[in-house]
């Protein structure tokens, strides 16, 4: 299957809560899109890897996603070496995405810096038809995105360009509810963590407000770039 945009998260929920409005307007939009989580966020302090996996299930299906695969690197501890990074390779080449969204350049949580690199270069080395790779026996052809992004997470990293999302925030915080075990919820007895506070799911829709305000939207999501964007013409600035 030959998807446009892939996406990848160090963590089950991660591209929701970066970009989960984007993947559900590109998708209203008939693009094919998947995503593919690095681990199974088995170091939660909330949770488990089994109640995480059902929840990631249930929020690819909320957001309409063609497919979501889990690579199963170690919660915490993968890092960006040739192991994981042909793990990364083989995806690319399996769904030859036209872009990549991944991880925040740098952010709170460690796996996300390091997702973010290890996605970086192995869309980079994807390309090259002397890295021979291989699936179920069958060899695959070289691939290399044409766009590599980089969602924004905990920190408030300024943003390369903003997608207006107003219209899909509904669907953005029905597929991060999915996450139960994870988010804010005054019965639960788990320990806290900082994304299971009322601040922090408030925060969900007060950042996309802000980002929205900046355009004279209701709602946007930010990402950074790895090279500059270009214009066919001025009029695209619009």
């Amino acid at each position: 299957m030959k998807l446009d945009i892939l996406f990848f998260g160090a963590h089950p929920d991660d591209v929701e809560l970066g970009c989960g409005a984007t993947i559900a307007k590109e998708v209203s939009l008939g693009k094919k899109v998947g995503i593919v989580d690095l681990t199974r966020g088995e170091l939660g302090t909330r949770g488990t890897a089994e109640i995480r996996d059902e929840e990631a299930k249930n929020a690819a299906a909320v957001l309409g996603v063609e497919i979501r695969e889990n690579l199963k690197m170690r919660d915490g501890f993968f890092i960006n070496d040739e192991a994981h990074q042909m793990q990364v390779i083989k995806m690319i080449r399996k769904y030859r995405p036209e872009i990549v969204i991944c991880n925040a350049i740098d952010d709170r949580h460690i796996d996300h810096g390091k997702g973010s690199k290890l996605v970086s270069d192995a869309c980079f080395l994807s390309g090259l038809i002397k890295i021979e790779t291989e699936i179920d026996g069958i060899a695959q052809a070289a691939w290399r995105p044409k766009l590599v992004y980089h969602y924004i997470q905990w920190k408030d990293l300024k943003p390369d360009f903003v997608v207006d999302v107003s219209g899909f925030m509904d669907k953005k915080v029905a597929s991060l509810m999915e996450y139960k075990s994870q988010f804010y919820d005054p019965n639960s007895n788990e320990p806290s963590t900082p994304i299971a506070t009322k601040n922090f799911k408030d925060s969900i829709l007060y950042r996309a407000q802000d980002l929205g305000r900046l355009i004279n939207s209701e709602y946007a999501e930010g990402f950074t770039v790895e090279r500059y964007l270009a214009v066919n013409s001025l009029g695209d600035l619009v």
